[in-house]
């Protein structure tokens, strides 16, 4: 189409012809930083940034000469906003979306909320009977899904379930790599490696997994969106818990990683920090905290008065898997209780 003042700047950095015409009336901007940002702004708007100046005689020529070529306008999926003003963004309908550790816990809430809002689910668990009771409160409510089991902890068993998913709804959106085991309370020096990686190699082995073949997929599709399950253990260190508490640095470190190398490519990557959640991984904490000597109101301090529901954090879940949350990426967002104030 012809140029018209609803061109954007990004349409016109594409284009060869109007390249060559802002390089020869903006050559002091064609390469600034303020372009690149406002590629999605058109020419009025960019005007209309107070740092930007430049003359209204400029403006004029600039787009006199823009006036006589051709320009194909479009954003391409990688850089098309996800979400319009007026378009409901809470909808998951026709995502694809895997989700480790689904046989409880925040895994199974969140399967049950996405598929509620219209979400095809690839349920993935360790323990085939939570797995599979999921999977039929998912399909009571009319969900689509299919479990597969797995150990995250094993690549072949990672490929296996995305492999399943491509194979299953011919795409991934959305990641949700969510399974992770608890640690007993013990000192430091009294840890064994065993059971240092054990815990490394389910909670964050078994997130970069995920991670990894998603993320191949998604690099493929040029779109996706990865979502991990950290902890507040990934931003402060929690008493006697060593190696819990860097697998969750672990994996906020890996969420921030990829979210850098792909934010070019279509694919976001955030993750969640819950405090505590009250789950069956949670439950015989009280307990733990009397046989290692700890006062229970030593334990941190909920200051919301509870643990959260896992129906809690399954709404921040949802959020981040819909459009509404497209311009995050590199997030780790907490949703403690106000544990971490």
């Amino acid at each position: 189409m012809a140029y018209n003042e609803n061109i954007e700047i990004g349409d016109l950095l594409n284009n060869e012809e109007a390249l060559a015409i802002l390089t020869k009336h903006l050559p002091e901007f064609i390469n600034a930083p303020t372009f690149k940002m406002a590629s999605n702004f058109t020419l009025n708007q960019l005007v209309a940034v107070p740092q930007v100046d430049i003359p209204e005689v400029t403006l004029l020529a600039l787009k006199n000469d823009l006036a006589g070529i051709s320009i194909v306008s479009g954003e391409t999926p990688k850089t098309k906003p996800a979400v319009a003003a007026n378009k409901q963004s809470d909808s998951l309908a026709g995502k694809v979306i895997t989700i480790t550790g689904a046989g409880s816990g925040i895994g199974r809430a969140s399967a049950i909320l996405m598929a509620a809002r219209g979400a095809k689910l690839v349920l993935v668990d360790y323990n085939t009977a939570t797995g599979q009771e999921t999977l039929e409160l998912v399909k009571e409510q009319d969900g689509e899904a299919i479990f597969v089991q797995a150990d995250v902890s094993k690549e072949d068993d990672v490929q296996n379930y995305i492999q399943q998913a491509v194979n299953t709804y011919g795409k991934i959106d959305v990641a949700f790599n969510n399974a992770g085991i608890i640690q007993q309370f013990q000192s430091f020096h009294s840890m064994s490696l065993e059971d240092f990686n054990r815990i490394i190699d389910v909670n964050l082995k078994g997130i970069f997994l995920g991670m990894k073949h998603a993320l191949r997929v998604m690099d493929e599709q040029g779109y996706g969106h990865v979502i991990n399950t950290a902890s507040t253990t990934a931003i402060r260190a929690e008493h006697s818990l060593a190696a819990y508490t860097a697998s969750k640095h672990g994996v906020a470190g890996l969420t921030k990683a990829a979210a850098l190398e792909y934010v070019r490519k279509g694919i976001r990557v955030n993750a969640i920090c819950p405090g505590g959640v009250a789950t069956p991984l949670t439950a015989a904490v009280p307990q733990m905290l009397q046989d290692n000597e700890y006062m229970p109101e030593e334990f941190p301090n909920m200051r919301i008065g509870r643990f959260a529901e896992p129906e809690e954090l399954a709404q921040v879940v949802a959020f981040l898997a819909s459009d509404g949350s497209s311009y995050m990426t590199g997030s780790i967002i907490v949703a403690d209780g106000g544990l971490t104030l």
